[in-house]
Parts: C-alpha cells; sequence; structure tokens
C-alpha cells in the first residue's frame, strides 16, 4: 500500500450512545479520528461549561482518539442564518460561529470547522445569490481572525442546489475561500454533496488540492461506504497521488444500519480500496 490514509468517523451515527462508549468503538473499529457535531452535546454548544469541554476532550484522548473537528455548524440553536439581510440575525448567527471556533479550539488542536448548514445560509428575505454570497463572504472575512488565533481552519463546503442555492460547486466554494484570503478558510471534498459537479471528482481534487483539508465520505444516496454505486477509487487513487495529510472522515446519512455496521463495513470497504491503490 502506497499512501496511508488517516480515518475519522462522525459521532452522529453513534446516536443515543454514551460518549465514551461511541469513542471507544470508533478506536475499535480501526478510526483514529473523530469528528463531532455540536448539536449532539448540547441544544447551546457554544455555551458548554469549560469542565464540559475539557471532560469530552479527555474522554477522546483517553479512548485513543484525535479531534478532527465540527460539522453541521448551525443546527441548534435553532433560528439562525448567515447571509439573511437582517442585520440583527445575521449578526447574532456570526457570533455563534465565533463561539463554536472556541469550542473546535477546546476540544482539541487544530481542528477544522466543516461549513455546509444548507438551511442558514441559502437566500433569505428577498436576497439574490450573489448578495447572500457577499454576505457569506463578509461573515467568514469577520471570524477568519479568530479562528487563526484559535488555530482553527474553516472550510467552506459545496453543496448540491437540491439542499441550498449558496455555493453548490467546489470552484464556488474555492471563489470565496480566495476573496476572505485567510490561511484559516479553505475547502474541503465530500463525495456525497458533489451531485452537481459536472467534471469527474478526482480532476476537481487535481485542481483545487491546495485549498482542500478535509474530505468526507458517503454513498451519494446517504448510505454508507460500500452500500452504493459511488466508485471512490479514482478519488483516493487522487488523494494518495498528491500525498494528501488530512482526514478521509466518514459523514453518512443513513442510520437505520446502526453505528456498528456503518463503522466496520465501511472502513473495511474504503480500506480494501486503498490497500489495491
Amino acid at each position: 500500500m502506497g499512501q496511508r490514509f488517516r480515518h475519522a468517523i462522525c459521532n452522529e451515527i453513534y446516536q443515543g450512545w454514551d460518549f465514551a462508549e461511541a469513542c471507544r468503538h470508533m478506536k475499535a473499529a480501526g478510526y483514529e479520528g473523530i469528528e463531532i457535531a455540536p448539536f449532539t452535546l448540547s441544544e447551546d454548544p457554544c455555551n458548554i461549561p469549560a469542565a464540559d469541554r475539557r471532560q469530552y476532550r479527555e474522554i477522546l484522548e483517553s479512548e485513543g482518539l484525535r479531534f478532527v473537528g465540527l460539522h453541521w455548524l448551525m443546527v441548534a440553536p435553532k433560528g439562525l442564518h448567515v447571509t439573511t439581510p437582517d442585520d440583527v440575525l445575521r449578526a447574532r448567527s456570526w457570533e455563534h460561529i465565533r463561539g463554536l471556533i472556541d469550542l473546535c479550539s477546546d476540544l482539541g488542536d487544530g481542528g477544522v470547522m466543516v461549513f455546509g448548514s444548507p438551511l442558514q445560509r441559502g437566500t433569505a428575505g428577498g436576497s439574490t445569490r450573489e448578495e447572500a454570497t457577499l454576505r457569506f463572504i463578509d461573515g467568514l472575512a469577520s471570524v477568519a481572525p479568530h479562528a487563526q488565533e484559535r488555530g482553527v481552519t474553516i472550510l467552506v463546503e459545496a453543496l448540491p442546489k437540491n439542499q441550498t442555492d449558496v455555493i453548490g460547486t467546489l470552484a464556488e466554494a474555492v471563489q470565496v475561500v480566495r476573496s476572505v484570503g485567510s490561511p484559516a478558510v479553505a475547502t474541503m471534498f465530500d463525495t456525497h454533496n458533489a451531485v452537481d459537479e459536472t467534471e469527474p471528482h478526482e480532476a476537481l481534487i487535481e485542481r483545487y488540492f491546495p485549498l482542500i483539508r478535509h474530505v468526507h465520505v458517503n454513498e451519494t444516496d446517504g448510505g454508507h461506504c460500500g452500500t452504493g454505486d459511488y466508485d471512490f477509487r479514482p478519488v483516493l487513487a487522487a488523494l494518495s497521488r498528491l500525498g494528501y495529510q488530512g482526514w478521509i472522515s466518514l459523514e453518512a446519512f443513513d442510520f437505520t444500519p446502526g453505528a456498528e455496521r456503518i463503522a466496520t463495513e465501511s472502513i473495511r470497504y474504503l480500506n480494501s480500496i486503498i490497500e489495491e491503490l
């Protein structure tokens, strides 16, 4: 095997599990990192007490896991929106992102924040896509210095048009990243959310590789890896060829098979491909 990839898994797959038990199973299944959805920890994640943050960090470290970062940034609390023309709500929403930067930094060193949140960034209040995108850029620019100070990287995630109308392709995500122009703002690639791309996914990774800091793997129907028809080989081969040093993080959306199956079957399937590269 050539390139060695680091596998991570998103914790919301472990719905209803005790946090320590979930971490223990992730490690046993072969994952090295954990990616956390803040809403799974609290309905008001930015106000998680310092003692609880230390406890979460101690648990995952004691189980031998690295903290990878946060995703699903704006599920809780409800009602936030980062591109709305409502100045007060928009400011409150970006203050929430600022608070999550602190949470991300407290949970681990050098974490990433995957900024998807389709419902909270799409056009609202009669705004055009261009207006909403400019507000998104302005908001990112306002929190980027704080992210850089705390050692956190915010990742602009492209999402398909059936989820949102703001930032729909990797090219558009890269334009936003370049407009902000901060080392604390980059992008990522998600196999599930690249369905609207018109070029081969490996070609996109080649073109934008210098700005790709994270990779999500899942089937295009939301299932876990190996249950659908997505061809992971070209993407993994491109990442291997380019010497990708980030995480390969499993984010499934169909939890019905249960955490044990999702975790073990996915990593086994991906490793079977990686071993042949």
